[in-house]
């Protein structure tokens, strides 16, 4: 006798298995991939020495996008793509089109990337097949390129993309205790252009060298790297990304010191994490507070972008 199947079905969905993973560069021209304890570690792109800067991921499309600097004393900078592992390199934002871009995000929403050009004295974004250029701030004041006064040189960059704003850092020379980091929107102000927009905020001066930045949007905090000489250089800080709200805390709070010249930093927001890179070469991690400090990679060269990211599993 046969037996009847139910009226009522029950209806299983699979995730998509994914995996943890860091990327980060050197400036000897490599794209490396590690799992985040520093296992698996693989050069997936070497391109000689480009110096290449700053790293995101775009995991909808399955590709890494990467700055690279160039000849900082020319208008040679430019934007590459390639998929996870490191196949079918393609440049984005061709040589000459940025002088020195450092710092790199994604904007998924809207599909556009952002990044901080230094001796451009400029942030800038374009759509993520490279159309659609466009300056969004100009700090040169009338300056030719490539800029002289390191005050005025942009270098990491965030994004608050509901907030519709955008954060960056001018380092400063060297050690001159003269670093900055501002916040504008992410759309120039109708009637004004980025040279003269009027909507620029300076939320934190007087800092060594602030480097890369990234955001914790659900505690309002903004995370940086500084090089500076110690103590307050070659560190980790962190502030509230609203100083006029942050119950009275202004002033940075140190959470990750003794860097060798501390350069990337990416944040695993649901894990509770940070990673941070050096020019010393060796990869960080550390809870967000700063505890928990480990060496994931020792020795892979001066070492700059980093991003953690959870890809699908193969």
């Amino acid at each position: 006798m046969a037996v009847k199947s139910s009226k009522s079905e029950i209806k299983t969905t699979t995730a998509k298995a994914t995996k943890a993973r860091l990327f980060f560069l050197s400036l000897t021209g490599q794209v490396m991939s590690a799992n985040p304890d520093g296992s698996d570690l693989k050069v997936i792109v070497n391109e000689g020495k480009r110096l290449p800067d700053g790293i995101v991921v775009d995991t909808a499309a399955g590709h890494l996008y990467w700055t690279n600097m160039g000849n900082p004393s020319a208008n040679d900078g430019f934007i590459e793509r390639a998929d996870f592992d490191g196949k079918n390199v393609t440049h984005i934002v061709p040589a000459g089109a940025t002088f020195t871009p450092k710092q790199l995000q994604l904007d998924e929403k809207n599909r556009r990337l952002y990044w901080c050009d230094r001796e451009g004295m400029r942030v800038m974004r374009a759509s993520v097949d490279g159309s659609n250029l466009e300056t969004l701030v100009d700090t040169s004041e009338g300056d030719s390129r490539p800029g002289k006064d390191i005050r005025k040189w942009c270098v990491g960059i965030a994004l608050d993309v509901e907030a519709g704003k955008v954060y960056w850092t001018q380092k400063g020379p060297d050690n001159a205790g003269d670093g900055r980091i501002f916040r504008a929107n992410l759309e120039i102000p109708k009637g004004q252009t980025a040279a003269d927009r009027k909507d620029i905020e300076l939320l934190y001066e007087g800092l060594p060298e602030p480097i890369d930045l990234e955001l914790d949007l659900a505690n309002r905090t903004i995370y940086w790297t500084d090089r500076g000489d110690p103590p307050r250089g070659n560190t980790v800080n962190r502030a509230p990304m609203d100083p006029a709200q942050g119950n009275g805390k202004k002033e940075p709070e140190i959470v990750f010191d003794h860097l060798m010249e501390g350069i990337g930093i990416a944040l695993d927001r649901k894990g509770g994490r940070m990673f941070l890179t050096d020019l010393g070469g060796s990869v960080y991690s550390a809870n967000l507070d700063g505890s928990n400090k480990k060496t994931v990679l020792m020795a892979e060269g001066n070492l700059t972008g980093i991003v953690y990211t959870e890809i699908p599993a193969a």
